[in-house]
């Protein structure tokens, strides 16, 4: 019973995602995440771009609640827009945003746009970020797929399968259709293989400790010294003049 519950929550927000995303303004969504509360069910739709999605006098918003209410029988449907701190680690909205300087200025120069995205994820503070062009409308004569890859991207195990982020999007040229897959590793994400040494305090405390007491014993030390040159010099009777 659980088993269907959770596969028939997964499939039901697959399908928002799916349908929202054809709703609202392309390069505007990223992700919608569905949560149960004591009212009805809340509908958080994550965005760079909060203005588009909510529409002028909030339109889209008000459609979208018709939408949850009629399509998929939501009772009291609640719409949250969260927008997204940082764009260019979120790879959803890279994809989307690779999809429609193809779909404006064509794919001719879809190298310059790959190094480009990859050069402002890895400057936003990623650990490594990997881009994939691919399909009919790349005009190469080499290969339809090109990578872009730079810095530390983990390729298997449990890094790769659940801490890695990943987004998909497709531009429908009049040459064929091209896709964009890109994935990022968020610098937040702590790797298993970093390992780093951190000195103990005690060890630095005892070094200040020395380090204090022998300032003290030379400050003593001058002291001394300087009280001695006096009594020497009030002891040697001054030279009568001739």
């Amino acid at each position: 019973m659980i088993e269907r519950q959770i596969l028939k929550k997964k499939v039901k927000e697959y399908l928002l995602q799916e349908h929202i995303a054809g709703e609202l303004p392309k390069g505007s969504y990223s992700r919608l995440e569905l949560k149960k509360t004591p009212l009805g069910e809340k509908v958080i739709i994550y965005t760079s771009r909060p203005g588009l999605v909510v529409g002028s006098k909030g339109v889209n918003i008000n459609r979208l609640n018709k939408i949850l209410k009629t399509k998929f029988e939501m009772e009291n449907p609640e719409i949250e827009i969260a927008e997204i701190e940082n764009p260019n680690l979120d790879p959803a909205s890279v994809a989307e945003r690779i999809v429609s300087s193809f779909e404006r200025f064509g794919p001719k120069r879809f190298k310059s746009m790959g190094y480009r995205a990859l050069q402002d994820i890895i400057n936003a503070g990623a650990i490594g970020a990997e881009i994939v062009i691919s399909g009919r409308g790349v005009p190469s004569s080499r290969a339809k797929t090109w990578r872009f890859i730079s810095g530390h991207l983990k390729k298997s195990g449990n890094v790769s399968e659940n801490l890695i982020k990943r987004g998909l999007s497709v531009a429908r040229l009049k040459s064929g259709s091209v896709g964009v897959k890109v994935s990022i590793l968020t610098p937040d994400i702590k790797l298993p293989d970093d390992i780093r040494f951190i000195e103990k305090k005690e060890e630095i405390k005892e070094d200040k400790e020395k380090t204090e007491q022998e300032e003290v014993k030379k400050d003593a030390i001058k002291k001394v010294k300087k009280k001695d040159k006096k009594e020497e010099n009030e002891k040697t009777p001054a030279k009568a003049d001739g």
